[in-house]
């Protein structure tokens, strides 16, 4: 039986951080993330934090991509320190936004630092095989990279700070890759199983550790400019790896399950944009590339996995929700829109636009997803969970 506190179950006090920090990150990129493009094209003035490329990249990745990896590693806290971390998170965000670098830096440190002082340490803990000690190390790489970032804006030049970007959108694809196998995976041979088949490629643990080293490789060498053909032949092995692993999940013959479908586009936009940034020398290639990871992967499978992880939460149907399939629709076309925008100067302007408003309304049907999702899962009775364990737990 779990322990009481003035008579309330210790595991009623404790509350799910996805349920906020998912919300907080899906509104974030609605609003947020599309201003700063509009504020890059010229069509907005304000704020100049976020009308610079690497103003908009700081806020994709220490601003939405990180709040969706608390979400989604942090669990279960207890409500006053969930509320301290997201806090932390919110107040980072208003003060970039206002263009107070420092104050921004330090609570963004704060922030990423309970993050992996939270998560980290307990996945180390809880990994029993070796290669499932790859998620606490992508973590802790991911959380000293981000604080790299913050750092090397006041300490270091912008090029510094442009190779600090591409090593965290590659930790970030380390972390997608990884993720992908133990949820596309495992959802795909449940679907074969209930269709009478079976699924016989899985993890794939020798793909899978191969994909491990080479995205390590590329990691290391992406901050190194004598190391750039290390990272471009890594980032190449990764891909086409990362392709071959999707090849054989045979998502396509999961029958009628869009949500794999949506899961599986995010992981072929991973694979392409690593391959992409294998080919492309530094110049506005190298921005298409980099906009295939962050805008077509990144977006598509947070979407997607936020989506899906609130619905399951909720007792919902994932496979009927025809959200999610036009939301990845939207974030492809957000994607096309971004990468061509790097491509044909020319029409950069009008290109950029129309990437905002599709990225802005997946997002915004995201929220209405999650709210929807959170609406259902508040009503459910207390007897439909297990014993022991809180609504919000």
């Amino acid at each position: 039986m779990p322990s009481e506190s003035n008579g309330r179950p210790r595991a009623l006090s404790r509350i799910a951080s996805g349920t906020y920090f998912y919300l907080a990150a899906s509104l974030y990129a609605a609003v947020a993330l599309p201003w700063s493009v509009l504020a890059i094209a010229g069509l907005v003035s304000r704020p100049q934090s976020l009308a610079l490329p690497l103003g908009h990249a700081h806020e994709m990745l220490l601003g939405y991509a990180l709040a969706v990896v608390a979400g989604n590693q942090l669990g279960a806290l207890s409500p006053m320190r969930l509320r301290l971390i997201l806090a932390a998170w919110l107040l980072a965000r208003v003060a970039y936004v206002a263009s107070t670098g420092a104050i921004a830096a330090a609570f963004d440190i704060v922030f990423i630092c309970a993050l992996g002082m939270h998560a980290a340490p307990r996945l180390f803990r809880a990994a029993k095989k070796l290669r499932n000690q790859a998620l606490p190390a992508i973590l802790t790489a991911l959380c000293v990279g981000a604080i790299a970032f913050d750092v090397a804006a006041f300490v270091a030049g912008v090029a510094t700070e442009h190779a600090i970007v591409v090593a965290i959108v590659l930790v970030l694809a380390a972390l997608m890759l990884f993720m992908g196998g133990r949820i596309i995976a495992p959802a795909a041979a449940g679907q074969f199983y209930r269709q009478g088949s079976t699924l016989e490629a899985r993890v794939q643990p020798r793909i899978e550790a191969a994909i491990i080293v080479a995205i390590a490789l590329a990691v290391v060498a992406a901050p190194i400019a004598q190391l750039m053909p290390v990272m471009r032949l890594a980032c190449a092995v990764t891909g086409a790896l990362a392709f071959v692993r999707l090849l054989r999940w045979r998502l396509w013959a999961c029958k009628k399950r869009p949500d794999l479908w949506c899961l599986g586009a995010g992981y072929a936009w991973l694979a392409a944009g690593l391959l992409a940034l294998a080919v492309a020398a530094p110049s506005s290639l190298r921005t298409a590339a980099l906009h295939l990871v962050t805008v077509g992967a990144l977006g598509t499978l947070t979407f997607n996995v936020m989506a899906t992880m609130m619905l399951t939460r909720a007792r919902l149907d994932c496979a009927g929700d025809h959200r999610l399939g036009w939301g990845t629709v939207l974030i492809g076309l957000a994607t096309a829109g971004r990468v061509a925008a790097a491509l044909v100067p020319a029409h950069a302007v009008d290109l950029l636009v129309v990437a905002a408003a599709c990225w802005s309304a997946a997002f915004l049907l995201s929220t209405w997803i999650l709210i929807d999702a959170q609406r259902v899962y508040a009503r459910r009775p207390r007897s439909e969970f297990l014993p022991g364990v809180g609504r919000d737990g």
